[in-house]
């Protein structure tokens, strides 16, 4: 019948359906498609709020040839496939078939930032579609079991997945309140940081208690351990806590702070160990897990109401819903939960925000809910806190412990167990993922080349700039890098940031750390050495520091330096740069290492291969010094600069050039046309190799009229590991490499 299209009329919302003659009859499947159409639509506009302004691609409906056995249809964005059993009917099933994926076409138009988050689409597909009575029917399911189904099955694409999503759904009344939130915060244009939960479906905790552990990097945010279900939201106890005191003590005046509090007697939130003084003050409070101040706190009408500021941070990495009142905020109710993942996130944050609510939480070990273990001692100086969820006989259901120290945000979650029983857990897991070498911090310089005001910058987690310890939401989109440092770090939860710049890649670049502005002191080169603006500005040093993990911060600079490498000259490269960026005085006194070839190369971060991370795990380097490297090879080149170019670097009326050692050794013609004698001078070679930008150190240069011709080989400035040579040597380990590089003439700063 070849092609046929049907243009909608109802509303100017409604895309265009096509059919290509394999579905039949066509007139009717569009007619269908339009009627459904319009009744998703309406459906999705009560709820959100609203419908988009821009119009909805074309949608070709056509026969499946690829459908497993159990689908009746499948869809991609514009694409509907449907299974036709007898040609020129419309049978109920097939209806209902393209009613569920037109659902899903819908979504994508209205709701792309929901895209990749299939529970959510499963579960408004079947809402709207009218085809959860048919799902219900079958023996009775019970909750937890149907949320195991839907678990067993996250893409949702099953039969007993979609009939647990239906039990699910049928929970509650009406159109699943979870579902409208979500759609409100799709049409408001807010980020989809973290998918749809069962249990923020359900409105409840459906699954049974399960053991699960997440380690995190302070500084690049990756996961470096993870154990069990850590993005399943449970109940979190008492751990949000600190987040009651940042927010309380954040905008805190004299009149408003925390008050001092009397223990009451005889009450059970006040059972908070013995000892207490006759006046319990916020940190106390805190490290003792004090439910009466905390409630106490709340009757005196000042304290932070769901969680104050960092509300929107919770929000952002999953919690299921803000407290009404205290009891919900310090977890003595549960009717929120809160991922082990999304709770190192947070405390990602709140460490980077407020040192100093995490050096009160180092006390927990001494005079806190940790104290007097056999374990006390190892966790010394590590901040943690503990939350214990129970039941309505007061038996552990969950126990929680976050830690932080130095490098790492570590959360554990236990069922059925206090925190002081699996608490010796902790140090031995911090060990075990201390074993990843290179994740203590290092610090770059970056993009300082480039004006301040050019650099943006979007987060497409959860991104946060600290305004004096508060957090503030980062734009969706990208935004001046510069407007989201200028009041303290800007940190992105659950992806890197993504770095864009004029006459950058396409895309722009990753980088998984922490951001600051930190603007370094002026540069004034050493008298009489020729500088070229680019060197200027190089040698200034960057507006921007950029913090990461030195592994990651090693793969970078290597990346950067020359992708192709592999093996042990990778290792060896590794182990080099990893080295240089302790030794950052002798570039920037007092400062990070910049990004470019002043120091050593960095254009973000990038995935860690083996050879970085063997790097990193080898004894560090003897030479107590920075560590110069270069291209390297013996390929050839030759190539023209004019004299005036020359000259602008060493000076007019130029005699010679040579090259020896390292450096250029060049001869003026001084005084006066009377009187003129030859006066000899030298530089480093990189300056004119720089200046000039050549490939490297060059070995002649010759005299032809106006112009001056070098010649040399290889790349960089030839001195220390020669990178290509290395490449050469396969059979040499990375410890004979840097020896050879090293060993003959020791490298000085």
């Amino acid at each position: 019948m070849g092609w046929a299209v049907a243009v909608a009329v109802l509303l100017s919302a409604s895309p265009t359906f096509v059919t290509r003659g394999d579905v039949t009859p066509e007139a009717d499947l569009r007619r269908e498609a339009q009627a459904a159409w319009t009744s998703l639509e309406a459906q999705y506009a009560a709820q959100a709020g609203g419908l988009p302004t821009r119009a909805p691609a074309t949608v070709t409906l056509q026969r499946g040839t690829s459908l497993s056995p159990e689908r009746n249809a499948q869809g991609r964005p514009g694409v509907v496939e449907l299974r036709q059993n007898t040609p020129g009917v419309l049978d109920a099933r097939t209806r209902t078939a393209l009613r569920h994926e037109l659902a899903h076409q819908l979504l994508w138009w209205a709701c792309p930032a929901s895209s990749e988050d299939r529970l959510f689409h499963e579960a408004f597909a079947l809402t709207v579609s009218g085809e959860l009575p048919a799902w219900r029917d079958g023996p009775y399911q019970s909750l937890s079991r149907a949320a195991k189904e839907v678990a067993s099955a996250p893409a949702v694409d099953t039969p007993r997945a979609r009939r647990g999503l239906a039990r699910i759904l049928g929970e509650h009344t009406g159109f699943p309140a979870a579902l409208t939130r979500r759609l409100r915060q799709c049409h408001d244009g807010a980020r989809w940081a973290t998918p749809l939960t069962v249990e923020e479906l359900a409105d409840v905790a459906v699954l049974a208690p399960e053991a699960a552990t997440v380690v995190v990097s302070r500084h690049s945010g990756e996961v470096l351990f993870s154990e069990g279900d850590v993005r399943r939201a449970v109940p979190y106890g008492s751990t949000l806590k600190p987040f009651l005191y940042a927010a309380g003590t954040a905008l805190a005046s004299n009149a408003d702070a925390p008050p001092l509090l009397a223990p009451r007697r005889g009450v059970q939130e006040w059972a908070c160990g013995a000892g207490l003084p006759p006046k319990v003050d916020a940190r106390l409070a805190l490290l003792r897990s004090c439910n009466g101040w905390f409630l106490d706190w709340e009757a005196t009408g000042l304290a932070p109401k769901a969680f104050g500021v960092w509300g929107p941070v919770l929000s952002a990495v999953g919690l299921t819903g803000l407290p009404s009142d205290m009891t919900e905020a310090i977890g003595l109710r549960s009717a929120h939960g809160l991922s082990p993942w999304g709770m190192a996130q947070a405390y990602r944050l709140l460490a980077e925000a407020r040192p100093d609510v995490l050096a009160l939480l180092t006390g927990n070990v001494d005079e806190g809910t940790l104290s007097g273990l056999s374990t006390s001692k190892a966790l010394k100086g590590v901040a943690t806190k503990t939350g214990t969820v129970r039941d309505a006989a007061s038996r552990p259901q969950f126990g929680w412990i976050a830690a932080v120290d130095a490098d790492l945000v570590a959360v554990i979650v236990r069922p059925g167990k206090m925190p002081r029983h699996f608490v010796d857990e902790l140090p031995a897991l911090l060990t075990r993922v201390r074993r990843q070498a290179g994740l203590d911090a290092a610090r770059v310089q970056v993009l300082g080349l480039l004006p301040s005001a050019t650099v943006e910058a979007r987060c497409s987690g959860a991104g946060f700039s600290l305004d004096d310890g508060t957090p503030r939401a980062a734009p969706p989109d990208f935004s001046r890098l510069d407007a989201l440092t200028a009041k303290g770090p800007a940190v992105c939860l659950g992806s890197p940031w993504r770095v864009r710049f004029p006459d950058g890649p396409d895309g722009g670049r990753d980088y998984a750390g922490v951001f600051t502005w930190s603007t370094p002191p002026p540069y004034r080169p050493p008298p009489g050495v020729p500088t070229t603006p680019s060197a200027l500005k190089a040698r200034r040093g960057s507006d921007f520091v950029f913090r990461t993990t030195r592994v990651q911060y090693a793969a970078g600079v290597v990346a950067a330096e020359d992708v192709t490498l592999k093996g042990e000259a990778r290792v060896a490269l590794a182990r080099v740069a990893a080295h240089n960026e302790r030794h950052a005085d002798t570039r920037h006194s007092g400062r990070a290492l910049c990004d470019t070839t002043h120091c050593q190369a960095f254009r973000g971060t990038v995935r860690i291969r083996p050879e970085e991370t063997r790097a990193l795990q080898l004894p560090p380097l003897k030479w107590d010094a920075w560590l110069t490297f270069s291209q390297g090879g013996d390929t050839p080149w030759r190539e023209a600069r004019t004299r005036s170019e020359v000259e602008a670097l060493l000076g007019t009326n130029l005699v010679s050039l040579r090259f020896e050692s390292g450096r250029v050794r060049y001869l003026r013609t001084e005084g006066t046309p009377a009187a003129p004698y030859e006066d000899a001078r030298s530089l480093p070679c990189d300056t004119l190799r720089a200046g000039l930008k050549l490939p490297s150190c060059p070995q002649r240069a010759s005299f032809d009229g106006p112009q001056v011709l070098f010649e040399g080989q290889g790349r960089g400035h030839g001195e220390g590991l020669d990178v290509e040579a290395a490449k050469a040597s396969p059979g040499l380990s990375s410890d004979a490499l840097l020896e050879r590089a090293y060993r003959a003439r020791p490298p000085t700063p």
